[in-house]
């Protein structure tokens, strides 16, 4: 065989292998289309409102030129682009394609499944909330998310979402888009776990960190320092007291504190605002001392008694005996109120407890009051009848007591009849207690007192007399012994 012909019948094969492939390629793009089948193919033309797609072996098929409009309603589409499209059906004798799925780009439905085999997040705009959670557009494609998934905690103020875009993890995704399920709190708690392990390596108590307030509560204020939430307590907010955290913290606020405690196993760590400054207490005793005069404001009223703010911090006591300026009050409120500034005087400083006592007027020098002697005759003024004894007024500031039993009245008397308001009592001192004031009389050491002077008055004159009643006045005498024992 010549070397023509061996050509000639080369280029015969070639011929027909290359046919084949057309035919095969024929087939492929057209005979077996079926409805919903993907296509990847070319553009080899745009003319009018259609943009023609090369199916290859002299196949063309169609696609609407909207498909491809941007905002201002012109074509997008270029001739060379390869696009994916789905086949529809034959119309005019044309093969009709679309890159539209239910209303959306297929491309977009492949990103969104791809995302979701990967495990990939994806970026969607919350549109507005529905029964149970939330609509969320992803690329134009209405996917839902459950209210339970939208955060990590739950959720008090659905509209806050509303118009915010958030990266989510795709849960359930079918083949044509048309239910998709989104979580955006899988990708905090993801977000969440990968930070408390880093935290976890570096946070030690004493460290001071920046954080951001979540929440509040009545006990204290949740922080999140980044990876976790904090706890300051409402003790640990202020060196001075406070009654509601909302009054000196606000949801979203940076803060910054200091780290007192950490329970990893817990997940918990206690953090401190008060930690980061001085503690007032610390140089009281220079700045508050007995005597001296200190300004507040009144904090607190109690039925004892009401606190004064002399500074943050810094709490003085004024007990309810030390606001009437003399005069008997039933409540602190009587005198004063909430918010009032007042001026004070340090009754007594114990920095150890941290307490300090004020009055609103100087503590007074005591008097000086002279007691009588044990064995002093006294004469008073009856002031009151009591069940257990009389007290004598011995003089403008000193009372003494005359008990039931000193009194020398037979058992069962009455002493309101005896011992009238305002009558004079003359009684020997028995006893005196000078550290608490208190003297103790007696009416029977008197008469005992009285019966011995009239015995040696007795005696004495027995002795100037010769009437040789000796042995009388000792009988006289044992009687009146007796008598007082």
């Amino acid at each position: 065989m010549s070397e023509i012909e061996n050509k000639t019948g080369i280029d015969e094969a070639q011929k027909e292998e290359s046919f084949a492939e057309l035919l095969e390629q024929s087939d492929t793009h057209s005979a077996r289309l079926r409805p919903g089948q993907k296509i990847k193919a070319k553009v080899i033309a745009i003319a009018g409102e259609l943009v023609y797609i090369d199916l290859g072996g002299k196949t063309e098929a169609v696609i609407d030129a909207k498909e491809f409009a941007d905002e201002s309603g012109n074509c997008t589409a270029k001739l060379g682009d390869e696009v994916e499209a789905f086949f529809v059906n034959v119309e005019d004798g044309f093969k009709k394609l679309t890159t539209l799925l239910r209303g959306y780009p297929v491309g977009r439905i492949e990103a969104l499944k791809g995302s979701y085999e990967a495990g990939v997040a994806v970026s969607g705009e919350v549109k507005s909330e529905v029964k149970g959670g939330f609509e969320v557009s992803v690329g134009g494609i209405k996917c839902f998310c459950p209210q339970s998934q939208i955060d990590l905690k739950g959720v008090k103020n659905g509209g806050s979402y509303v118009g915010n875009t958030f990266s989510f993890k795709v849960l359930e995704c079918d083949d044509r888009g048309r239910n998709v399920v989104l979580s955006r709190r899988a990708l905090l708690e993801d977000e969440n776990k990968s930070k408390f392990d880093k935290l976890k390596e570096t946070l030690t108590v004493g460290a001071e960190v920046s954080g951001k307030v979540r929440s509040i509560q009545n006990f204290g204020a949740f922080v999140d320092i980044g990876g976790i939430d904090g706890l300051i307590p409402i003790s640990e907010m202020s060196w001075g007291r406070i009654e509601n955290p909302a009054s000196v913290l606000s949801i979203g606020q940076d803060v910054k504190v200091k780290v007192i405690g950490i329970d990893w196993d817990k997940r918990r760590v206690s953090l401190s605002i008060k930690a980061l400054s001085s503690d007032p207490w610390g140089g009281a005793e220079d700045r508050y001392q007995v005597g001296g005069k200190v300004k507040g404001r009144i904090a607190r009223l109690l039925p004892f008694g009401v606190f004064i703010t002399l500074e943050d911090g810094i709490d003085g006591l004024i007990h309810i005996s030390n606001l009437g300026a003399g005069r008997r009050i039933k409540h602190p409120r009587d005198v004063v109120e909430v918010g009032q500034e007042v001026e004070g005087y340090i009754l007594s400083v114990d920095i150890a407890n941290r307490k300090i006592s004020v009055s609103l007027q100087p503590e007074s020098k005591p008097k000086q009051i002279d007691y009588p002697k044990i064995g002093d005759m006294v004469e008073g003024t009856v002031e009151k009848v009591m069940n257990f004894g009389v007290f004598v007024k011995l003089s403008e500031d000193l009372t003494a007591l005359l008990p039931n039993s000193e009194a020398g009245t037979p058992k069962g008397s009455d002493h309101t009849k005896i011992f009238s308001a305002g009558s004079k009592v003359q009684a020997a001192v028995i006893d005196v207690d000078t550290e608490n004031g208190k003297v103790t009389l007696s009416l029977k050491a008197v008469k005992s007192r009285e019966e011995q002077d009239e015995y040696k008055t007795y005696i004495e004159s027995m002795k100037k007399s010769d009437s040789g009643l000796g042995v009388l006045g000792e009988k006289l005498k044992s009687v009146i012994e007796n008598k007082n024992s």
